[in-house]
């Protein structure tokens, strides 16, 4: 049974494979240990992407009636929206930056 979360108003669609939300990187550096700022961004950008893999796999679960927790649903659905949020923020606040330095004059 194929449900799309489009027409009842979620913002996230159910993953394609329950794999994906169970795959895990491995552990990268942590920021203070001689990592580049490429690196923490990689690292974010990852653990976001795995937070909205989890949510769409715990919704997809919930709708399609496989016994998932609707608490743990929406927990999931929160983390990732809130991970996004301040992901989005720090790319706001990388953008300003780069364009109040392509700004200055030499």
């Amino acid at each position: 049974m194929s449900v799309d979360l489009a027409n009842i108003g979620l913002r996230i669609m159910p993953a394609e494979l329950p794999q994906a939300a169970a795959k895990a990187t491995g552990p990268g550096p942590s920021p203070g240990e001689g990592s580049s700022f490429a690196d923490s961004l990689r690292q974010a950008t990852s653990t976001v992407d795995n937070l909205s893999l989890d949510a769409r796999y715990k919704v997809s679960s919930l709708i399609e009636n496989s016994g998932a927790d609707v608490h743990d649903a929406m927990i999931a659905v929160e983390k990732a929206d809130l991970s996004f949020q301040l992901m989005l923020q720090v790319r706001n606040k990388v953008v300003q930056a780069y364009q109040q330095i392509a700004g200055m004059q030499f």
